[in-house]
C-alpha cells in the first residue's frame, strides 16, 4: 500500500483535496469517481515508511461483550431508520478500542465505496466470523438487517453467557491446584532440605515415607530446570499432537467419554449447535450453508463430523435427524425433536428450544461438576501436602518415643 495525494473538484466545482492510502493509483481514480469528485492531480508521495507493526503488539482484541454491544446498538439505530454508513460513524467514534474502531472505519469506507456491508464485513475475520457475516448478507438480501442484528446480538450474548458458567466453573479448582502445586514446590525446594539436615546431625535410620520425601526433594532441586524444561517440551508435543486431524479426533473423543466431564461437553455442544443452527434458519440462510458453519464452531472433532455427515444426508435430499442420531454425540431426544421439526416445517423454533433445555442441562452439569470436584481436591490437598507434612515429622516422632522410652 502506497500514500497518494490528490486535487480534484466536487460536484459544485469547489477545489478539494487529500491523501488516500491505496494499491495503485488506479484504484485512488476510482474512489474519486465513487464519491462524485473530478480528479486534477494525483500524485504518489515519496519516501520510506518506517512505520513498522509486529503483529499482535499494541493491538487490542475486540471481545464477545464488545461486538455485542456493538450489535445490539447497530440494531436499534437501524431500526430508527439511520442510514448505514451514519451508524458506522456514529458508532465508530464512540469505540473506546482502538483495534475496533480502526475496523469500523474500515468497514464505513469500504460500504461507502460500493461494497455490501457484509462483503465489507468479511475483510476482518478475526473480529466477524462466519455467522456473523452470514447472517448479515441474508439481512441485506431480505431488507431485514435490523432483525438479524437484534437476532446475532441475542446470539453472542447467550454464548458469553454460557462461556462465562464454563469459565466460572473453573476458577476454583484451577487456583486450588495452581495453589497445591506452588506450596508442594516450595515445600520440596526450600522446606524440606532444612529438615533433610537436621535429621542427618541426628544420625540414625530414617522412615520409608521420610526418606522417600527427602529423595523427591533431591531430585527435585537437582533437575528442577529439567523438569521445567520437560513440561514445557510435553506441552508443546501435546499441542502439536491435537493439531494433526487423528489426534485432534481421538482427544476430543477421549473427552466425551470422561465421566461427567464428557455429558457436560456434551450438553454445551449440542446447545451451541442447536442456538446457533436454529438462529441461522430462522434468519433466512440456506440450510446447507447453515450446516457448514455450524460445524466449524462445534468446538469438537467429533461432532463436527457428525454435522458434516448430516450436511451431506441433507445435500442428497434426506433428513438431517437420522445421520445424527446414527452418530451416537446428539441424545435421542435432540434427535427426535429435530424429526419433529423437519416434519412440521418448525425446524427453527424446535432447535431454539433445545438450545434453552440444554442451557439449563449446562447450568446442572456444571454445578454438578463443582460439588464433585470440592471434594476430590480436598482429599488432594489432604494427600499431597498432608502427606510431605507427616512424613517430616514421622522422625521427630520416632526421637521422641525413644527419648521418652
Amino acid at each position: 500500500m502506497a500514500k497518494f495525494a490528490w486535487e480534484g473538484k466536487n460536484r459544485g466545482g469547489a477545489k478539494v483535496s487529500g491523501e488516500l492510502e491505496a494499491p495503485s493509483e488506479a484504484f485512488v481514480l476510482a474512489q474519486l469517481r465513487r464519491e462524485q469528485i473530478a480528479p486534477v492531480s494525483i500524485r504518489k508521495r515519496s519516501g520510506f515508511n518506517l512505520d513498522i507493526k509486529i503483529p499482535g503488539l499494541g493491538e487490542k482484541k475486540v471481545t464477545q461483550k464488545e461486538l455485542a454491544v456493538f450489535t445490539r446498538q447497530f440494531a436499534t439505530m437501524i431500526d430508527a431508520g439511520l442510514p448505514l454508513v451514519q451508524c458506522l460513524d456514529i458508532l465508530g467514534a464512540q469505540q473506546e478500542n482502538a483495534s475496533f474502531k480502526k475496523v469500523l472505519v474500515k468497514v464505513k469506507e469500504d460500504v461507502e465505496s460500493g461494497s455490501t456491508f457484509a462483503d465489507s464485513l468479511g475483510k476482518h475475520p478475526k473480529v466477524f466470523d462466519p455467522l456473523f457475516i452470514n447472517l448479515v448478507a441474508a439481512g441485506e438480501v431480505g431488507g431485514i438487517l435490523d432483525t438479524i442484528l437484534s437476532r446475532l446480538a441475542d446470539h453472542i450474548e447467550k454464548a458469553m453467557k454460557l462461556a462465562k458458567k464454563i469459565k466460572g466453573a473453573m476458577v476454583y479448582p484451577s487456583t486450588i491446584l495452581a495453589v497445591a502445586v506452588i506450596v508442594t514446590v516450595v515445600l520440596l525446594v526450600y522446606v524440606i532440605p532444612i529438615f533433610a539436615k537436621m535429621f542427618t546431625d541426628f544420625g540414625g535410620t530414617l522412615p520409608a515415607p521420610t526418606a522417600f520425601v527427602l529423595k523427591i526433594s533431591d531430585i527435585t532441586r537437582k533437575y528442577f530446570l529439567v523438569v521445567i524444561v520437560l513440561a514445557f517440551a510435553g506441552g508443546a508435543a501435546f499441542k502439536w499432537y491435537i493439531s494433526k486431524e487423528n489426534g485432534r479426533r481421538n482427544w476430543d473423543r477421549l473427552l466425551l467419554r470422561l465421566p461427567v466431564v464428557g455429558s457436560l461437553l456434551q450438553r454445551i455442544a449440542v446447545a451451541r449447535f442447536s442456538r446457533t443452527l436454529g438462529t441461522m434458519v430462522s434468519s433466512g440462510v440456506p440450510i446447507l450453508e447453515s450446516m457448514d458453519i455450524v460445524s466449524k464452531t462445534a468446538g469438537n472433532k467429533i461432532i463436527e463430523e457428525a454435522i458434516v455427515k448430516a450436511r451431506g444426508s441433507i445435500s442428497e435430499g434426506k433428513t438431517i435427524a437420522e445421520p445424527l442420531a446414527e452418530s451416537n454425540v446428539f441424545p435421542a431426544m435432540v434427535t427426535q425433536m429435530v424429526a419433529v421439526g423437519e416434519a412440521t416445517g418448525a425446524l427453527d423454533v424446535m432447535l431454539n428450544k433445545i438450545a434453552d433445555f440444554y442451557d439449563e442441562e449446562v447450568d446442572s452439569a456444571v454445578e454438578a461438576l463443582t460439588s464433585l470436584l470440592e471434594p476430590m481436591l480436598m482429599i488432594f490437598l489432604g494427600v499431597v501436602i498432608g502427606g510431605l507434612v507427616i512424613a517430616m515429622y514421622l522422625p521427630v516422632f520416632k526421637l521422641a518415643g525413644a527419648v521418652g522410652g
